[in-house]
């Protein structure tokens, strides 16, 4: 038996690997400072469900990732404090993020955690880490699917231009 075989977590990450769950541990984190800062500028109910389907999410990221460098005696990086609870109404017009705002930043936010994800899973050769990528990858994509519908639903959707010349009528 050689150093890769047998149980995934008895095997040692390599620096490929540890560079992904850190970068990915950060940017959870980051992420559920945006989702819980965004809680308090949204107004429309349906976006909030989405906002904290996104916190929900990228709590579960940080959990699972800060695991694996705790148990691969990595530094963890830092955690940004948690955000207040505003009302709302007491954030002035003009800085305040307006609804189809948040949603076009959420679809942002999505596509490159996705893109990270898939990254990582690519760079992985511990099947555990590589799974626990695809887990992430998987509800992330079915977030980004109600975040669309969601853009489509309430008209903030920003479409490019079309391409018609070639569609036929």
């Amino acid at each position: 038996m050689g150093i890769l075989s047998g149980n995934p977590k008895d095997e040692p990450l390599h620096y490929g690997e540890v560079a992904a769950v850190w970068a990915g541990s950060l940017a959870a984190k980051s992420a559920a400072a945006f989702y819980s800062t965004m809680l308090n500028h949204a107004g429309d109910g349906d976006l909030k469900r989405v906002i904290e389907e996104g916190l929900m999410l990228a709590r579960a990221e940080m959990a699972g990732l800060d695991e694996i460098l705790r148990e691969n005696g990595v530094a963890i990086p830092p955690e940004p404090p948690e955000r207040p609870h505003a009302d709302l109404e007491s954030i002035p017009p003009g800085a305040r993020i307006q609804d189809p705002e948040i949603a076009s930043m959420i679809g942002k936010d999505i596509g490159m955690g996705l893109t990270a994800h898939s990254q990582a899973m690519a760079q992985c050769i511990r099947e555990d880490i590589a799974m626990m990528f695809g887990e992430f990858h998987t509800a992330k994509a079915k977030l980004g699917q109600t975040n669309l519908r969601l853009l489509k639903e309430k008209g903030w959707l920003v479409v490019p231009p079309l391409h018609m010349s070639h569609v036929n009528a």
